[in-house]
C-alpha cells in the first residue's frame, strides 16, 4: 500500500510504503471515511469502466475454446463480458472511499494494493463537477480535483470521486475551494448563505456558427466516421450485411465531397452546440464559475488567486471572422486546454473584455526585427523549392510534370505563409503584466502576470546568433508551462527580461 502524505519530506507528490496500513490511518480519529452510492456499480458495469483492460484476455480464450465468428458466440461474449464488469464494477465500489478532512482529502481505493491519497486542501487548484448522461440518468456525478501534488500517472487526474449524489458534490466541491468547516460550508450553491454571482459571459447562439472554423470541432465528425468504420470491421463477417458493389465513378465522388462539406459543417455546429450548451461563465465569491454542457453537464470552478493570466487563441479561418477563444492559466492545473476554457466561442471584441479581466492589458506589442522576417521565409519556402528541385529532375528523367508544379504551387503558398509568421511575432512589458505572441495557423497571444514567472530560459542557434535574434522562453507554473517571444532582437532581451520580472499583482480580478 502507498501512502502520499502531505508532510514528511516536504514533496506533496512523494509516494512511502506502508506495510499492514490500513484505510483509516489517513484519518483522524473518529472520522468515518464515506462510501459513494451503490448506483454507480451500475454505471461503471454499463460502461465496463473497471473492466476494459480484461476485455481483450477473453478473445484468446475464445480462440482456445474454439468458439467460432457466428452470432451465438457474440452473445455469449457479450453476457461473458457483462458479468465481468458487473463483478468487477461492484469490487471496485466497496473497495473505494473517501473523506475531507479539516485540512486535507484524502482517497483510498485498490482491490489488492490498497493505496491513500491524501491531498492537503491549500494545493487544490481546481474542482469539476461533471454529470455524464448515465450519471444523470441515476441521478449522481463525479467530482474531479486538481491539486498541485504532482504527476500521479499519464492522463490521470490527481483525485477522482466518481458516483456521489449531486448534492454532495456540490457540497464537497464548495467546501475544498473555500477550506471553510464542515459546519460553516454552506447548504450548497442553489441555498442560502452563498456569495451573490456575477454573470461574466454568457454564450450566445450565433457564436456557435464559428464552430467549423475551429479544427477541434471539425474533425469530429471525420473521428465519428472512422470510429464507425472501425467497429465494423471488428464485428464477424456473419452480423455485417455485404455492402460492395460497383466502384463508383470520379464525377460521383467529387459530388459526395462537395456534399460532404457542408455536412461537417453542420456537424461541427452541432458537436459545439453539445459541448458548450447554455454555457455561462460567472464570478462566485473569490472564484470563477464555467458550467456547460447538453450530454455531460460539467460545472467547473476555479479560484481567482489561482489564475497567472491567459491566452487569446485565433485560428486562421477565426482571424477572418474576428473571433478568437480564451482560455485561462490557473498554476497546477490538469488538462488545461478543457479545464481553464472561459470562453469556447465568441467575437474577439467579447475575447478581449474578458481577457483584461483576468489580467491588466499590459499594452501594445513591439514587432520583431526584419531579420525575423528573413528567417519566417527562408522556413516556409523551403519546402517548396526542395519539392521544385527534385520535380525538375524527375520531369526532365521521367516527364513526371506535376511534382514540379506541386512544389512551384508550395513556393507561391510560402511566401504569405512565411509574412503571417512574421507579423503574428510581438512582446511587451507592462507595469503588472507582459505578453508574448506566436503561431500562424493558431494565433496565440498569453498575457501573464509578472508574479507568474518562475524562470527565463534564452536560446540562440547559430544561425540566430548570426542575425543577431534569440528566443525568450517565460517559465511559469501555468498553462503549457512556457510562453517563448520567439526570434526576438537579442539586443532587448535584458531589458524584456527586466521588465517582465518586477511589479507587483494584487492578485484580483479586475471590475467589467
Amino acid at each position: 500500500m502507498s501512502h502520499v502524505s502531505p508532510q514528511g519530506s516536504g514533496h506533496p507528490g512523494e509516494e512511502r510504503t506502508r506495510p499492514d496500513a490500513g484505510a483509516g490511518d489517513a484519518l483522524v480519529p473518529g472520522e468515518r471515511p464515506r462510501r459513494t452510492s451503490p448506483r454507480v456499480v451500475l454505471v461503471h458495469t454499463a460502461t465496463f469502466r473497471q473492466a476494459r483492460q480484461l476485455v481483450p484476455a477473453l478473445i484468446p480464450v475464445a480462440a482456445v475454446v474454439g468458439l467460432d465468428d457466428g452470432l451465438t458466440t457474440v452473445v455469449v461474449l457479450a453476457v461473458a463480458v457483462t458479468l465481468l464488469s458487473l463483478a468487477t464494477a461492484a469490487l471496485s465500489w466497496w473497495r473505494f472511499s473517501y473523506a475531507d478532512r479539516e485540512t486535507a482529502v484524502v482517497v483510498t481505493r485498490g482491490l489488492l494494493a490498497r493505496s491513500v491519497r491524501t491531498v492537503p486542501n491549500d494545493r487544490i487548484r481546481g474542482v469539476e463537477v461533471e454529470a455524464p448522461p448515465l450519471h444523470r440518468l441515476v441521478g449522481l456525478v463525479r467530482v474531479r480535483i486538481d491539486a498541485a501534488a504532482g504527476s500521479v500517472g499519464t492522463n490521470e487526474e490527481e483525485l477522482v470521486v466518481d458516483g456521489v449524489p449531486r448534492a454532495e458534490g456540490d457540497r464537497l466541491r464548495a467546501r475544498l475551494l473555500s477550506r471553510r468547516p464542515a459546519a460553516a460550508a454552506g447548504p450548497g450553491p442553489d441555498g442560502a448563505g452563498q456569495p451573490a454571482e456575477e454573470e461574466i459571459t454568457r454564450l450566445s447562439a450565433r457564436w456557435l456558427l464559428y464552430a467549423p472554423l475551429v479544427g477541434s470541432y471539425l474533425v469530429v465528425p471525420v473521428a465519428a466516421v472512422g470510429t464507425l468504420v472501425r467497429l465494423l470491421q471488428e464485428l464477424p463477417d456473419a452480423v455485417v450485411p455485404d455492402l460492395a458493389g460497383p466502384e463508383p465513378s470520379p464525377q460521383l465522388l467529387a459530388v459526395a465531397l462537395l456534399a460532404a462539406l457542408p455536412a461537417m459543417a453542420l456537424t461541427a455546429v452541432v458537436g459545439a452546440a453539445v459541448v458548450n450548451w447554455r454555457y455561462r461563465l460567472v464570478r462566485r465569491g473569490g472564484s470563477l464559475v464555467a458550467v456547460r454542457g447538453l450530454l455531460t453537464r460539467r460545472h467547473t470552478e476555479l479560484e481567482v488567486d489561482r489564475i497567472r493570466g491567459g491566452t487569446l487563441s485565433e485560428g486562421l479561418g477565426m482571424r477572418w471572422v474576428r473571433a478568437a477563444r480564451v482560455n485561462a492559466l490557473v498554476t497546477g492545473l490538469g488538462q488545461a486546454n478543457r479545464r481553464g476554457q472561459l470562453l469556447p466561442l465568441g467575437p474577439r471584441s467579447e475575447a478581449l473584455l474578458l481577457l483584461g479581466r483576468l489580467v491588466e492589458d499590459p499594452g501594445p506589442l513591439t514587432g520583431h526585427p526584419r531579420a525575423a522576417l528573413r528567417r519566417r521565409l527562408a522556413r516556409a519556402l523551403t519546402a517548396g523549392l526542395l519539392v521544385t528541385a527534385g520535380g525538375l529532375w524527375a520531369a526532365a528523367a521521367l516527364g513526371w510534370w506535376p511534382l514540379p508544379v506541386a512544389g512551384l504551387v508550395l513556393t507561391v503558398l510560402g511566401v504569405p505563409m512565411g509574412i503571417g509568421r512574421y507579423r503574428a511575432l510581438g512582446h511587451c512589458a507592462g507595469p503588472r503584466s507582459f505578453s508574448v505572441r506566436s503561431g500562424w495557423l493558431v494565433r496565440e497571444q498569453a498575457v501573464l502576470q509578472r508574479r507568474a514567472v518562475v524562470g527565463w530560459q534564452v536560446r540562440q542557434s547559430p544561425l540566430q546568433r548570426r542575425a543577431g535574434l534569440a528566443t525568450v522562453l517565460a517559465c511559469v507554473g501555468a498553462g503549457s508551462g512556457g510562453y517563448a517571444a520567439v526570434d526576438m532582437a537579442a539586443a532587448d532581451v535584458a531589458g524584456f527580461t527586466a521588465a517582465a520580472s518586477s511589479g507587483s499583482w494584487a492578485g484580483t480580478l479586475a471590475p467589467r
